[in-house]
């Protein structure tokens, strides 16, 4: 019995820190001027992960390409990612400027953050840098999907 409740804890302990260690604050490049360009909080909601936009580095008034044309900060840009071996898939990444939602796959590289957007085996992949310095008010995130998929 010991040993059998030893084993759950082991399990779910493991569970939380393959969550944690893409949960966090992350600074995107831009692809073409490789400069900062937003700040995406990863967070867990109901064992599943999704990434917010929490600051635009640049244009603060930055708007997403769709219907109602949202702020860009506040948006849910990744959602319904799931553990899947040493990455989480499964999901689904909007890109805000071209307004189209594309499938969706991250893990970690060493310190950094690779997300990769892709249509069926075809895509590509950004590095997002750790953001030590961006705190967020400390509040639980509810996802808000802003597209049907």
């Amino acid at each position: 019995m010991k040993t059998l409740i030893t084993a759950l804890l082991f399990a779910l302990s493991a569970t939380f820190v393959f969550a944690s260690d893409v949960i966090g604050f992350w600074t995107t490049i831009d692809d073409e001027t490789k400069e900062a360009k937003s700040v995406v909080q990863i967070y867990e909601y109901k064992g599943k992960i999704y990434g917010r936009v929490v600051d635009v580095l640049k244009d603060k008034n930055a708007t997403a390409k769709l219907p109602g044309a949202p702020k860009i900060i506040g948006l849910d840009i990744i959602w319904n990612l799931k553990k899947d071996g040493d990455e989480y898939s499964g999901g689904k990444i909007l890109d805000p400027q071209k307004g189209k939602v594309y499938g969706c796959e991250i893990w970690r590289d060493g310190e950094n953050l690779i997300v990769r957007g892709k249509i069926a085996f075809f895509g590509r992949n950004q590095t997002w840098l750790p953001n030590k310095t961006f705190k967020g008010d400390g509040k639980p995130l509810t996802p808000e999907i802003p597209v049907k998929d």
